[in-house]
């Protein structure tokens, strides 16, 4: 008679094709189940934070849920910062956990409910006689209210029999959000006039409108009232007609770029959030802009904001375009007197700092040269955040993801790897991450190594500091000793688990990245650059940041 486990198991192998996490006493048997009574997939992480974050990376690359698994107490506990991102970065996924006793806690346990709910997530407890509807409705709210969901079993559960395998049901999730009542009737209305009186519209389009599947009705959207547009870190790519895109906006956006948004006299805000980052602390629109926002949220996300409407980012798209169409309004035409090109172009960097070490930006610029360009870009956090968002474009929002920053965390970008390439097996995976989040993350170069193989590239920016707070702190004139990292081969460190590691000291040693692109990825290996760079160019963002800060 199949057990707990299997029905567990059966049920999600119907609705997800990727499991990824680390095994123990907890999730034995729910891995030996998956194994034998699903196609579903499990890849082995060698940390458990890992296993969430490489869920968190398959759906960010492809929107299909997967689900991360491991075992009660330290296994649990281990995936919290993970779990802490994925929650506040809204992406659905499943934890599947081993879980105290029915009969109560053991002298090693924790309350791992409360432990999940202080992150913010949302445990479901599967017992013997609901396990499969209790996954459907774990599965349900993950991807209802795109949020990371525990699915736990307690440990005296797992192994009762439960009955036949039976098709419980399928998951159902809300149809997208209308316009509704006459305030957001309204609201558009408002929109709408303002568009057609503007005479230099702007259009600003987040991860929200990328989920929303927004580009197309977007891309109409600019091109009937001549907008310029550009979009948030997240949102890169998702304007359909590049060549009037200014690229991404906040701290990331080149200078030319960003004194043109503030010549805007309208801005429509489409599925962002407008954090601190994006709206360069306030700075990014010129007080006298009309701002507008369109977002599933609640309410307006910036003070600037004087429009609002509770909507589908492409749904209210669509309905601008209507209301502007029956108004007879016309191109306001700003978009064919900009040459918006030489404003997106960034800093070329001096090939070596005067420190002798390399430059960050002529590096970044160089590699954005040669990687190939069917590409996905995964980041960790940290300082080196700006280079890989300033000079390498993609060529839609679910080729870049940036795992931490939601959280404000570093140590999760090896293990990022391993769910993009289960996602898109066939691109190249690019992994950009600092000294300091690699060391945390060390374990799962391997899990990168092994799942990205010749399809993989890791960065990895050493300054040998933790850069964002020598850039903070240290400038302040606090202590630097802890802020310092002794600096680590990690081209040794990445040969040791089976790739090609290369030191990069010069721009010219990023021949090897060329060489490596010329490749047959069945017949090359992973790649890692270790890059010697020179802790004292601070990107741009990082200057707004201590700009504010000081």
């Amino acid at each position: 008679m199949p057990i707990v486990s299997a029905h567990v198991a059966h049920t999600l192998g119907r609705h997800l094709d990727h499991v990824f996490g680390v095994m123990g006493n907890g999730n034995a048997y729910f891995l030996d189940a998956l194994h034998r009574h699903t196609d579903a997939a499990f890849t082995a992480m060698r940390h458990e934070a890992g296993g969430v974050v490489a869920a968190d990376a398959h759906y960010r690359a492809s929107g299909r849920i997967a689900a991360a698994t491991a075992t009660y107490g330290a296994g649990f506990t281990n995936t919290l910062t993970a779990l802490a991102e994925s929650a506040q970065a809204r992406i659905p996924l499943l934890l599947v956990v081993g879980d105290e006793p029915t009969s109560g806690p053991r002298p090693w346990g924790v309350d791992q409910v409360a432990l999940a709910s202080a992150v913010g997530v949302r445990t479901y407890t599967v017992g013997d006689r609901d396990a499969s509807a209790t996954v459907l409705i774990a599965l349900e709210h993950a991807l209802t209210y795109r949020v990371p969901v525990v699915l736990a079993i307690p440990y005296d559960v797992v192994m009762r029999e439960a009955g036949p395998l039976t098709d419980a049901g399928t998951v159902t999730i809300p149809a997208p959000l209308p316009p509704q009542g006459p305030a957001a009737s309204a609201a558009l209305d408002r929109i709408a006039d303002a568009l057609a009186g503007a005479a230099r519209p702007f259009l600003l389009a987040g991860r929200g409108a990328w989920l929303a599947d927004a580009g197309p009705a977007l891309g109409r959207l600019a091109e009937l009232t001549g907008a310029i547009t550009a979009s948030t870190a997240l949102g890169r790519g998702i304007f359909p007609d590049t060549a009037h895109d200014l690229g991404v906006t906040g701290g990331f956006g080149a200078e030319g770029a960003m004194e043109l948004v503030r010549e805007a006299d309208v801005a429509v805000v489409f599925g962002a959030g407008l954090n601190q980052f994006t709206m360069r602390f306030g700075e990014l629109f010129a007080p006298g802009t009309r701002v507008f926002q369109v977002d599933v949220a609640p309410t307006a996300t910036h003070a600037q904001v004087g429009g609002f409407v509770r909507a589908d980012a492409a749904l209210a798209a669509d309905e601008i375009g209507n209301r502007l169409r029956s108004r007879g309004a016309v191109s306001s035409g700003w978009r064919d007197r900009v040459d918006v090109a030489p404003l997106r172009e960034q800093e070329a960097g001096e090939g070596l700092a005067p420190d002798g070490r390399l430059d960050p930006r002529s590096a970044a610029a160089r590699i954005g040269e040669l990687l190939p360009e069917d590409r996905v870009v995964v980041s960790d956090g940290g300082h080196f955040l700006g280079w890989s968002n300033m000079y390498w474009p993609v060529s839609s929002p679910d080729r870049v993801m940036m795992i931490g920053t939601a959280y404000q965390s570093i140590g999760l970008g090896f293990p990022s790897v391993a769910g993009a390439i289960a996602a898109r097996p066939d691109t190249t995976v690019v992994l950009t991450t600092g000294d300091g989040g690699g060391l945390m993350a060390i374990a799962d170069l391997e899990s990168a190594v092994r799942t990205a193989a010749g399809h993989g590239i890791a960065v990895v920016w050493n300054d040998a500091a933790y850069g964002a707070e020598i850039n903070l702190y240290g400038l302040k004139g606090l202590t630097r000793e802890p802020m310092l990292i002794p600096e680590v081969d990690f081209a040794a460190v990445a040969r040791g688990f089976g790739a090609e590691g290369v030191v990069v000291r010069e721009v010219a040693d990023l021949e090897a990245l060329a060489e490596w692109t010329r490749r047959d990825p069945a017949e090359r290996p992973f790649l890692l650059l270790d890059l010697r760079i020179s802790g004292t160019v601070i990107a741009p963002y990082q200057r707004e940041i201590i700009r504010v800060n000081s």
